[in-house]
């Protein structure tokens, strides 16, 4: 792993959470756990935006020990639990209070595919990082990575070329108990026609 291939720190200083959530598709997000590196490619994100946006931790600018990495300055983990039994792995984006985060909701197995199906204890590549919580678990991440930085040896993301808009498809965002404008709004992001993601 070279360094200089990391996504820098000013990446996710970008206050347009939408747009990072785009850039960060077809990027290589890898770990280093206990010695062991596994990767994949980043196939599908969504965006939450802060204390407007009626889907994120942050709305209102509600601040609470679970959610207080999302103030973080960006560049850092925001790991939580989802049903008590899922890791969920975003990545905090803009300046510190603003609390925009991405989640990463699909990978596409790149390195360390063995390591991968042991610790998911499955061996369908198509199943192996479908879903924000079985690609945490894939990668060794659980809740103990909450506010790693980027650029840490632990966790990071390395660089690639932008997609083109038209290999983008943007639609609603998953599983959100919320009515409005906000539930269906068009912040989910996927690489059209790739069969890693976790839905169309």
């Amino acid at each position: 792993m070279s360094i200089s291939s990391k996504l820098p720190p000013h990446f996710y200083m970008q206050e347009d959470t939408l747009q990072v959530s785009r850039q960060l598709l077809g990027k290589k997000l890898c770990t280093s756990i206990d010695g062991v590196y596994t990767s994949g490619i980043i196939v599908e994100t969504e965006a939450y935006r802060g204390p407007e946006d009626l889907g994120s931790h942050a709305y209102n600018q509600k601040r609470t020990a679970r959610n207080d990495m999302m103030y973080s300055e960006g560049g850092v983990v925001y790991m939580y639990i989802c049903y008590g039994i899922h890791d969920m792995l975003n990545i905090v984006t803009g300046k510190e209070g603003s609390s925009h985060a991405v989640l990463i909701r699909a990978l596409q197995p790149a390195d360390g595919v063995y390591h991968m199906c042991e610790r998911r204890g499955i061996q369908d590549l198509k199943r192996l990082c479908k879903g924000p919580g079985a690609l945490a678990k894939a990668l060794g991440l659980n809740k103990l990575h909450n506010g790693v930085s980027l650029q840490s040896d632990a966790i990071w993301i390395e660089d690639a070329d932008d997609l083109k808009a038209e290999s983008i498809v943007e639609t609603s965002r998953i599983g959100l108990n919320i009515q409005g404008v906000y539930r269906d709004i068009p912040w989910r992001f996927y690489i059209k026609g790739n069969q890693f993601i976790s839905r169309k």
